[in-house]
């Protein structure tokens, strides 16, 4: 482990961090403002690039003036804190043995920072939380072991969720597809009883369904749903998954989740009631038209944006009604910020276009070096930077509009 005599500053969440996978609220979304609204024909300035993280398809989490990310060296993985304002190190840490794959070898997930603490997961399962400012040790364990679960193909890809008091991961084990740890000590609280399916490769999202707290993933097998106060499963809806690779995370708003899946199968809208703490799910729609492999999905505005195999595609949330679709950079990965979605395609090509159900209107495009690997890590917006990670290559982008 390196340090570097850098001050540390976390004291309490701002509008400009991103603390975890998919942000704030595992959604996608950034709710900043002030961004350029068209980018010039190389696209918008570099702040910092730096080459120095690791092999790996993680994307970054943003507290403060830290950045934390995940990669491979040699035979470790590890995460990597770097100082914000310059890409330069602050810490690493070796989390333990890296796992390596026909797609790229490394880690997949990105790490979850609550407090002054992180909650990271390797690609060979170690779940470590670990002091932010310095990377001290508070607990490790490993899932895989602990929970007898079994590593998936392309390795364990999740990000931990922490929720309340407690860290919820998806070891795939018999009686405990799902899991809660206590967070400050790595105490099991539950395992789900009724889930034994394998994990598949998305990350679970928490939400309130009319009074009732539950916990949502993509598994090997099903969409699925969990009381959050004991593991109970609430529902658990085959359809929309594939026998191959599950991986996007699931969307959730107004009392409905949507799942998708790719390898020929789509998505569903589930209706969720819930009735003496209980949450049924009842479908509302099956479409095959948004068959999202790994690039996700967001939502804005009532309209769901993301790749449907390698079309990028507009449905309406509610009815699951194609608004427009076109090839715009190449099947990838997106996130949202201030009208316009951020693309980064599996082929080198960064995207910017207008997040409306109106129709495809593109506003830049640049490209990045190949690094001879898919660039597969989702774009993260955070302080007026766009972050684009490809394996050990991170780069910051200026995107603020200028006065």
């Amino acid at each position: 482990m390196f340090t570097l005599g850098i001050s540390f500053s976390m004291m309490g969440q701002t509008a400009t961090d991103w603390p975890q996978w998919k942000g704030p609220d595992r959604n996608g979304l950034s709710t900043e403002t002030g961004l350029l609204q068209q980018w010039p024909s190389s696209g918008p300035p570099v702040t910092w690039s730096v080459s120095t993280i690791g092999g790996g398809y993680g994307s970054v989490a943003i507290k403060g003036d830290r950045i934390f990310v995940q990669g491979s060296k040699g035979s470790q993985s590890f995460v990597y804190v770097l100082n914000r304002a310059d890409g330069k190190g602050v810490w690493s840490k070796a989390l333990g043995s890296s796992g390596s794959n026909d797609r790229g070898s490394g880690p997949r997930g990105t790490p979850t920072i609550d407090g002054d603490r992180m909650y990271v997961l390797t690609e060979q399962g170690d779940l470590w939380c670990l002091k932010a400012a310095d990377g001290a040790e508070v607990w490790h364990r490993n899932i895989l072991r602990d929970f007898n679960g079994r590593q998936i193909s392309w390795l364990i890809s999740e990000s931990p969720l922490v929720d309340g008091g407690s860290v919820i991961v998806t070891p795939g084990g018999p009686r405990a597809g799902m899991a809660a740890l206590d967070k400050m000590t790595g105490k099991t609280v539950w395992t789900s009883e009724q889930l034994s399916d394998e994990a598949g490769y998305a990350s679970p999202i928490a939400a309130d369904v009319q009074g009732v707290r539950v916990y949502m993933t993509l598994t090997s097998d099903a969409g699925v749903g969990v009381r959050a106060s004991d593991g109970k499963l609430m529902w658990r809806f085959q359809p929309v998954a594939n026998g191959t690779a599950n991986v996007a995370t699931p969307v959730f708003h107004d009392n409905k989740v949507f799942y998708t899946s790719a390898y020929g199968t789509g998505a569903a809208l589930l209706g969720l009631t819930a009735q003496n703490g209980e949450v049924k799910a009842q479908q509302i729609y099956f479409t095959r038209e948004m068959q999202n492999h790994h690039g996700g999905v967001v939502l804005v505005d009532g309209y769901l944006y993301g790749f449907h195999n390698n079309i990028l595609t507009c449905l309406d949330f509610p009815t699951g009604k194609t608004q427009w679709r076109d090839r715009s950079v190449g099947k990838g990965s997106l996130t949202y910020a201030d009208g316009n979605l951020y693309i980064l395609s599996e082929d080198n090509v960064v995207g910017l276009a207008a997040a409306s159900p109106a129709g495809y209107r593109e506003k830049g495009r640049f490209k990045i070096a190949d690094q001879g690997l898919p660039s597969w890590a989702h774009p993260v917006v955070s302080g007026g930077r766009l972050y684009i990670r490809n394996q050990s290559t991170l780069a910051a982008y200026d995107i603020r509009a200028k006065s």
